[in-house]
């Protein structure tokens, strides 16, 4: 056996015991205390490993543009509105520089896949597109990089999305996206995203709900078409922020319909809050998706970022860590189990959606993140800074722990 590295003393999620992890050739090649060898080490001082974080929906094409909008109402109309209008000048140039920096960022943040949404439409062209699939290849040594074709605007009011759609997927889009609130015909649009995932064979992401009125969902259809279609394990809906609005027996209801159909719900804690509920001007609703709730009826949650510096969301730091604590504080969850599962969401939970090793395990590969934590639940409690991160056996980041000059 020859090992190239040695992280020791590392503790892996859920487990009190301290072990050495060796690489050998991009993977794991042994896992237990006191491994002997004479291979370069490291330290990680009993601090938590995990396989990274995993954003599920993000939207690299349309970050870091809050500088070209005007956000007065802080609506979801504006914000479409907004974003439509902007990026009719955008470039490949331009979108390959703002979506990498986020991408740079996340790096250093621990996060170690993402899917993101990339508007194809009229007015955004192949740019975006064509911006991201560079992107991916140039950083895939450091990240793993998913893209979803998303239509933002609509898909029956405008007919040359769809077709535009079909090129994306033919050119190496992994999976489809729609967004059935801003069609006219919501459920004519998840139909025809539903076939174009089925003639490619790929999985479907919705854009779903997203407000606080309790009728008019279009959770139902995609349900029905899920289970119509035998598509189980391969559809992820973002926001369903209406589950907010109903109350909890309602929310186990639909849970167990989530569940039967094996639809994973991403909740977008910073966006929800900042664009929902407006129209309160007292004791106004978090406007987030109950994902704990959902997760005890055993549907797969996850927690993401959506956007970064834009109208949908004008802050950001593309932290997960930091965004998992978020949810945790509207949530107001506190206990160690509670938060643990918190941290699930924007890791093993993640991964099960996107078909991933949810393990640490001998012969897996060594793909890891090191956190200056205890546990998932003390991360999540503390948001944890990420110190370092392995890709396949290669360092791809370092962050040194502060150090006080008493």
């Amino acid at each position: 056996m020859a090992i190239d590295f040695v992280l020791r003393r590392a503790r892996l999620p859920f487990s009190s015991e301290i072990l050495d992890i060796a690489f050998e050739g991009g993977r794991i090649a042994a896992l237990e205390p006191n491994f002997r060898c004479d291979a370069p080490d490291e330290d990680a001082g009993g601090r938590l490993v995990c396989r990274g974080l995993i954003e599920t929906h993000i939207h690299l094409d349309k970050a870091g543009i809050i500088g070209r909008c005007t956000v007065c109402q802080g609506t979801l109309a504006e914000a479409v509105t907004e974003t439509a209008r902007a990026k009719q000048s955008f470039t490949e140039e331009d979108v390959y520089a703002r979506a990498a920096d986020v991408v740079e960022r996340a790096i250093v943040n621990g996060t170690s896949r993402i899917r993101t949404f990339v508007e194809i439409d009229p007015r955004a062209g192949f740019r975006s597109f064509s911006a991201i699939r560079t992107l991916k290849r140039d950083y895939a040594h450091l990240i793993d990089i998913e893209i979803c074709a998303f239509a933002q605007e609509g898909l029956t009011n405008e007919p040359e999305t769809e077709r535009m759609l079909e090129i994306a997927l033919s050119q190496g889009a992994d999976l489809v996206g729609g967004c059935p609130y801003t069609d006219p015909k919501p459920s004519e649009h998840i139909s025809r995203i539903f076939t174009l995932a089925e003639r490619f064979d790929v999985a479907v992401d919705f854009h779903l709900d997203f407000d606080l009125d309790p009728s008019g969902s279009n959770l139902p259809t995609v349900i029905g078409q899920t289970l119509a279609r035998g598509y189980q394990g391969r559809v992820s809906v973002g926001h369903v922020t209406k589950l907010s609005a109903i109350p909890r027996e309602e929310v186990e209801r639909v849970a167990r319909q989530l569940a039967e159909a094996g639809i994973t719900v991403t909740v977008l804690p910073a966006t929800d809050l900042f664009l929902t509920g407006r129209d309160a001007d007292h004791l106004q609703p978090r406007g987030v998706a109950p994902a704990h709730l959902l997760a005890r009826q055993r549907v797969n949650v996850t927690i993401s970022t959506n956007n970064v510096l834009n109208p949908f969301t004008p802050y950001g730091d593309v932290s997960l860590m930091r965004m998992a604590n978020l949810y945790a504080n509207v949530a107001q969850l506190a206990t160690p189990a509670d938060l643990a599962q918190v941290f699930d969401m924007v890791t093993r939970y993640p991964a099960r959606l996107m078909g991933l090793d949810e393990q640490i395990l001998v012969g897996s590969p060594a793909n890891l993140v090191l956190f200056d934590a205890l546990s998932g639940d003390h991360a999540v409690a503390t948001i944890a800074p990420p110190l370092a991160g392995w890709k396949s056996g290669i360092k791809t980041f370092e962050r040194k722990p502060p150090v006080l000059f008493r």
